[in-house]
């Protein structure tokens, strides 16, 4: 069921867990001409993948590049974001049959042209000609994305608190802004299992550093917080400060652990805390250092973190400062004119993550000098990946909360994903609602987008509608920029809408935690495409605004501005399930077909699949104060097969699945 194709000398991406024997012969499929794989396409063939990438689910017509980069502007037109995610499924039942899974394990930049130069061709062309290709066969789709998962391992599992709805903003100065936003929270009535503490908690944006005016006394403060039922979730970003006396740039300059010049001199950057260096987790002792500097904050008490900035992001080097500086003074002498005042312009625009930079740094390997770009991708999923160990190799039982901004395939086991820096637009409920099948294909189940949008002043009715996909996916996390209009679910007139969703939210947590379980542990998916479930459906190939979530439930949230439902299709008659705005829920069989559905801002409408059914519980104030003994079952099924288990160790079975029984 599994092929693998060796081109010359790879790079070992760690992104496979199987020994799979190399096969002699060509690559299935496709055929092999000037460093690039060519796959015809017939017209009605479908191509899932890619992961995180915009546009739709199917990714036909538009050309991608699997190339992890630092872009805040999430618009149709871009071509990559923050993780490469190179696997992809093509399902072409009319030419001849062909379904397949093909994985391309190549750590710099490969493009993907899916239609977009030849609308009937699919052309993948790395950088360069040293990579391995997986085939990956299977009767299903959902078959071929089991298979896939087999080979590159079992996806991260987070503590059940994570799951949880949690606050976050760029930034929360100080410890009493934090205090504040938990009361607000708690004088609302709104649950929530977190706060994120973004780059202002550290000392002038040192990592593993304590700002001590603004969070004194930071270990009480952890315990007191949690007391209250919520964790504190700080920010770990990927550059350390150039600082004479600040003890991790101090240890790592004085090891080599930082990445290199050509002439083997430390490469300074630009990034958040001013003149940095990149730590090299692509070397062994490198990473394993890093990784137990998060023990000064676990000591403390956290229990979760989120990685940023590790694509890597460069805001500029010293040398491309330098020129930049240099090249300006040019300007001076001349009047501008169409040409040269847009090059003046976008003369300092240009030294952010350039890759004149991207190419002028090294990473040490087993005592071998790799240039950056030749591995660019694998540089937040070696961060991931060292600080995962690291936990494990303190608290070899416990689950720790991680997540990262850029990712490889491989990354999905060591830590979830969030989208980014998206925006407060309508669009962008539908794109996060379109990346999180692509993600599950490629085994990153903990995933979600900033709800309400990072970037931009989010709107009462907006942030209602962001919450109502969020209220499916596992990391459900509201986050917003500074400088951004306040967008907490206090921040809005009649908190009681939002105390509505939110409270959904823990009523479906003994769901989505058991659904999210048996998606890990069967290799299965959390979140599908509806065509996963109904492949001989034609019209759901095409639906693209719906999902499966779990094993029992169909979304179709509203993605528009002023719209007060939408049409909805169902592929067999379902039991729609609304949650009124006092809370109540009412059943309703619905038959198979295009249906109108009114939804109010402040109700959630989801269907429950013909035979099947969805347990309900009470909501509580946070994920550890829920009770299963409230549960409920809606639906037409006979029973349900809940999983728990203590949600915090890393004992975790299928034997912990119990059926509820109406």
């Amino acid at each position: 069921m599994i092929k693998k194709f060796t081109y010359n000398n790879p790079f070992n991406t760690l992104a496979t867990v199987l020994d799979i024997k190399e096969e002699s012969g060509s690559l299935p499929y496709f055929s092999y001409t000037d460093n690039s794989f060519c796959y015809k396409m017939s017209e009605s063939a479908v191509v899932y993948g890619l992961g995180e990438a915009v546009r739709g689910i199917n990714k036909r017509g538009w050309i991608y590049e699997g190339y992890c980069c630092d872009d805040p502007s999430h618009t149709e037109d871009k071509r990559s974001l923050y993780g490469a995610h190179n696997f992809l499924i093509i399902d072409d039942k009319t030419n001849g049959g062909d379904r397949f899974g093909v994985f391309f394990d190549y750590p710099a930049r490969i493009t993907f042209d899916i239609g977009y130069t030849d609308k009937d061709v699919l052309l993948v062309t790395p950088q360069s000609n040293d990579l391995t290709v997986y085939i990956i066969e299977g009767e299903t789709l959902k078959e071929i994305v089991s298979n896939f998962r087999k080979l590159t391992g079992t996806s991260y599992i987070a503590p059940k608190w994570a799951f949880g709805f949690m606050q976050s903003r760029w930034s929360y100065f100080t410890k009493d802004d934090v205090i504040r936003i938990a009361d607000e929270y708690e004088n609302a009535e709104i649950p929530l299992d977190a706060i994120f503490l973004d780059i202002d908690y550290m000392e002038r944006f040192k990592d593993f550093s304590l700002n001590d005016e603004r969070f004194p006394d930071f270990k009480n403060f952890v315990s007191y917080m949690k007391e209250r039922g919520i964790r504190l979730v700080p920010i770990i970003d990927a550059a350390v400060k150039v600082e004479d006396g600040y003890d991790v740039y101090e240890e790592g300059k004085e090891n080599g652990y930082f990445c290199k010049d050509e002439n083997g001199d430390d490469y300074v950057v630009g990034v958040w805390p001013g003149r940095a260096v990149f730590p090299d987790f692509l070397n062994e002792k490198a990473s394993e250092w890093f990784a137990d500097k998060y023990k000064m904050l676990t000591d403390m008490g956290i229990e979760g973190f989120w990685n940023d900035m590790n694509e890597p992001a460069i805001f500029y080097s010293d040398k491309g400062l330098e020129r930049a500086f240099s090249e300006i003074e040019k300007f001076r002498e001349i009047q501008l004119d169409a040409n040269t005042f847009f090059d003046c312009r976008d003369t300092f625009a240009r030294l952010s993550n350039s890759q004149e930079d991207y190419n002028s740094f090294y990473h040490n390997v087993d005592g071998t000098k790799i240039k950056h770009n030749d591995v660019h991708n694998l540089y937040g999923y070696f961060m991931t990946k060292s600080a995962q160990e690291g936990f494990m190799r303190h608290n070899p039982d416990k689950r720790t909360l991680m997540f990262s901004r850029a990712s490889y395939i491989g990354a999905h086991r060591y830590g979830g994903i969030w989208t980014g820096d998206n925006h407060s637009w309508w669009s962008h409920i539908l794109l996060c609602l379109k990346q999180m099948p692509s993600l599950n294909m490629c085994g990153f189940l903990y995933t979600g987008c900033d709800l309400g949008g990072f970037n931009g002043n989010c709107t009462r009715d907006l942030l209602l509608r962001y919450l109502s996909l969020g209220i499916f996916t596992p990391l459900m996390r509201n986050h917003s920029a500074c400088g951004t209009r306040d967008q907490e679910c206090f921040a809005f007139s009649d908190t009681k809408d939002f105390k509505n969703l939110v409270d959904l939210r823990y009523r479906l947590v003994p769901y989505i935690y058991s659904e999210y379980m048996k998606a890990v542990l069967n290799n299965d998916m959390y979140i599908r495409p509806l065509s996963f479930d109904f492949e001989d459906d034609d019209f759901a190939k095409q639906v693209e605004d719906q999902l499966m979530v779990g094993d029992s439930i169909m979304i179709a949230p509203v993605y528009t501005q002023n719209a007060k439902g939408r049409y909805v299709y169902l592929p067999e008659n379902m039991t729609m399930l609304r949650v009124c705005a006092d809370s109540s829920v009412t059943e309703t069989q619905m038959n198979k077909g295009h249906n109108y559905i009114d939804v109010p801002l402040n109700e959630v409408v989801f269907f429950i699949r013909d035979g099947r059914c969805v347990p309900l519980c009470d909501s509580a104030k946070n994920v550890e104060s829920l009770d299963d003994n409230t549960l409920k079952l809606y639906g037409n099924g006979e029973c349900y097969e809940l999983y728990t288990d203590d949600g915090m160790t890393t004992n975790v079975s299928l034997d912990n699945i119990r059926k509820i029984v109406r």
